[in-house]
């Protein structure tokens, strides 16, 4: 059943790999230059689609910031390896150099823009006024507090100098924008702060998710390009891989084995632990055998001060202790690009026996999660799932295997 679930998961991640689906959508070259400005965990393979599949002969430069660890050897685009969740020096330094390149390029000339998550802690040049530690104390408040992406990001674009629009708003040249997708609903104001997109946000949406937190703001915020702003008119915007379409092709990898597939959506969002206390009650209505997929963006409130383990993993844990053992049910739950918070691993499964041998280990589920430590817990079973990076990112991948 492990086997099934991990083979499941290939095949969702297969669907958003940059490198089968991104030449489809490359553009003719322009009459002048091609300047690639790449942000995101899937920037550098993002970036290499683009070099292998480019016509040799046009001219093509650019940048791509991504994730440590997340580089690949391209030759024409070069690579900068940055902070992610929290923004670095090295992103900054990136950003910075990019805007400057952006700015330069002509009306005969193109951008062509790459963005999948991650990128907007991987793209941060902070307005004028805002300093960098403050921006990156900022984030980790908000990160702690569990707040959803679509509010950080309300945040971050009202404080950058190059988010929220402003990249295009830079730009002379017309303006493709290839987009994977890490966030519910696929909007690309939301993905990656929208670099190239229109922000329907204002100062004050931003003033109020920092309200409500309690978090003070690091610098005074900007106005940013608004839809219906005719610098629009020469910038496209279009999302080539999607949480849902990696859901389908999972589902279809489930199917083939004879094991009826149902998606409960792509866009689940909540507590981690509560999002598993839900599941757990249509488990036990399933019809046997069958499973049930879904995708989204769980959010997990720090309570313990050590705790170790990303969304993916708590959501698994609070599944099994939910469940009680529930005879014949194997699930996964793993982050597609590769990393379930700040740890080692994209995610974890889980089998019927899951709290019984934890027990015999010594294991407390319950005190663990409380602990916010589902880290420990499936790495003392040895049923952490570790990929390494995947380098592409449309966000949390969960299967539910009832029979």
């Amino acid at each position: 059943m492990r086997a099934l679930l991990e083979e499941s998961f290939r095949a969702a991640i297969a669907a958003a790999d940059p490198l089968r689906i991104l030449p489809a959508h490359l553009p003719s070259p322009p009459r002048g230059r091609t300047f690639v400005a790449a942000a995101g965990k899937a920037a550098a393979s993002m970036a290499l689609a683009v070099e292998r599949h480019w016509p040799p002969a046009a001219p093509i430069e650019g940048l791509a910031i991504t994730r440590y660890a997340h580089g690949l050897p391209t030759e024409r685009i070069r690579v900068i390896e940055a902070g992610h969740p929290v923004p670095d020096a090295a992103g900054e330094a990136g950003a910075r150099e990019m805007l400057m390149r952006v700015q330069a390029l002509g009306k005969d000339d193109l951008l062509l823009v790459l963005v999948s998550g991650g990128g907007s802690s991987l793209l941060s040049l902070p307005a004028p006024g805002v300093t960098m530690e403050a921006l990156k104390a900022m984030t980790r408040e908000l990160l702690r507090c569990g707040a959803p992406i679509q509010e950080i990001n309300t945040v971050r674009k009202h404080l950058s100098a190059i988010q929220g629009g402003r990249l295009a708003a830079a730009c002379r040249a017309p303006v493709l924008t290839l987009i994977i997708s890490d966030v519910t609903g696929d909007d690309p104001t939301h993905i990656a702060s929208g670099p190239c997109a229109p922000d329907p946000t204002t100062i004050a949406d931003a003033q109020a998710v920092l309200r409500h937190y309690g978090i003070e703001a690091p610098g005074p915020f900007s106005e940013t390009p608004k839809p219906g702003d005719p610098l629009f008119a020469r910038v496209e915007n279009r999302v080539i891989a999607t949480a849902r379409r990696s859901l389908e092709a999972a589902a279809t990898a489930f199917d083939a084995r004879g094991i009826a597939p149902t998606i409960l959506g792509d866009d689940i969002t909540g507590e981690a632990r509560e999002v598993a206390k839900s599941m757990a009650l249509q488990v036990r209505g399933a019809r046997r055998p069958s499973v049930l997929i879904s995708g989204g963006e769980c959010t997990v409130t720090m309570r313990g001060t050590d705790g170790r383990g990303g969304r993916c993993a708590e959501f698994l844990l609070a599944l099994a202790i939910a469940l009680e053992g529930v005879p014949g049910v194997h699930g996964i739950a793993a982050d597609t690009d590769g990393i379930d918070g700040s740890e080692d691993n994209a995610g974890a499964v889980m089998s019927p026996d899951t709290l019984a041998r934890a027990a015999a280990r010594g294991l407390d589920a319950r005190k663990l999660l409380d602990a916010n430590d589902s880290y420990s817990f499936f790495a003392g079973l040895g049923d952490l799932m570790v990929t390494g990076p995947t380098r592409t990112n449309v966000n949390d991948y969960r299967a539910i295997l009832v029979g």
